[in-house]
């Protein structure tokens, strides 16, 4: 756990109250983010990563709800709605689909102008000469002239900047960036790859990168958590993780990647699914799935100790 993160979540649970029962998407996930760190958040659609994020940004709305755990943002508790305004000011979002997230009937140019306001309390006409500065940074051509576009007049990828142009818009301290590539093509996936780390740089934010490609996780975060069925299952530096895994499900989702350098006739995927949240094990939810299981693993959830939450860790096995 770093001494002085920009941003600690301790013991993050959530809950999603149904008509029959409350069901747990996130329980005790912890996370802690330097200035200048990316930590690449990894899992399977539906693992609670998200929900992570919307805990962070305050956005839980019923019938999700925060049922435990603290949300510490420049040491202050951002579980005070009295920090409300602090939260907006210093964490920016990319999500996922720009097109569903920005306004159709704004230019580009207003909304990162509002965004820049709002974060500043700049007036207006400041915001929008600020705008045209941002969108030129975050690589769009001829910004002034595309600052009077509408979402419809741009590409994909051009929409993608202007999103990162309103997260970095008054330069946060954290920048969440919730599957932000997963749109685009392999070409302007690596293009935005590129742009966040210079922007990371340039204004020393933490970053929480948050993906399901285990291959960008290597590229960009130089720390690694991997969630299952609303766990942190796994968690330390990239190289490590990636080269020596210690839980049986991170193990798992490194050989189902593909390598360009061996002769591969089938993949390896993971028997089982993921079960449903009505339905989750009473011990290790990764317990049906995994070959090492035994005794304790069905009975109570291992906890996060040194970097891993197993009963029969990886590398025990193979000593």
């Amino acid at each position: 756990m770093p001494i002085n993160p920009v941003i600690s979540i301790e013991d993050l649970s959530i809950s999603i109250d149904l008509a029959a029962e409350a069901v747990m998407p996130v329980h005790g996930v912890s996370l802690a983010i330097e200035q200048g760190q990316t930590v690449g958040l990894v899992g399977e659609s539906g693992c609670g990563k998200s929900l992570t994020c919307l805990a962070v940004l305050g956005l839980l709305r019923n019938p999700v709800r925060m049922t435990d755990g603290r949300i510490v943002l420049h040491g202050r508790d951002l579980m005070d709605p009295a920090e409300r305004a602090f939260r907006h000011q210093q964490i920016g979002m990319i999500f996922q689909n720009p097109l569903s997230c920005l306004n159709p009937v704004r230019t580009i140019g207003w909304q990162v102008a509002e965004a820049y306001r709002l974060r500043t309390g700049a007036s207006m006409r400041v915001a929008k000469r600020e705008a045209v500065g941002l969108l030129a940074r975050v690589g769009i051509p001829e910004a002034a002239r595309r600052a009077r576009d509408y979402p419809h007049q741009l590409s994909g990828g051009m929409n993608q900047r202007a999103m990162i142009a309103m997260a970095i818009a008054g330069s946060p301290a954290l920048l969440i960036a919730d599957e932000a590539t997963t749109a685009l093509d392999v070409t302007v996936q690596a293009q935005i790859l590129a742009l966040l780390k210079e922007l990371q740089s340039e204004f020393g934010m933490a970053m929480l990168f948050v993906t399901h490609n285990l291959g960008l996780v290597a590229e960009i975060a130089g720390r690694v958590a991997v969630m299952y069925a609303g766990r942190v299952v796994e968690e330390g530096p990239a190289e490590r993780v990636f080269a020596s895994p210690r839980h049986p499900y991170t193990a798992g989702l490194l050989a189902c990647l593909p390598l360009v350098d061996e002769d591969i006739d089938r993949l390896q995927p993971i028997d089982g699914i993921v079960p449903p949240l009505t339905a989750m094990p009473g011990g290790c939810a990764f317990t049906p799935r995994c070959s090492y299981a035994r005794g304790a693993c069905g009975i109570r959830p291992p906890p996060l100790e040194n970097g891993v939450a197993c009963y029969r860790p990886l590398m025990e096995q193979a000593a």
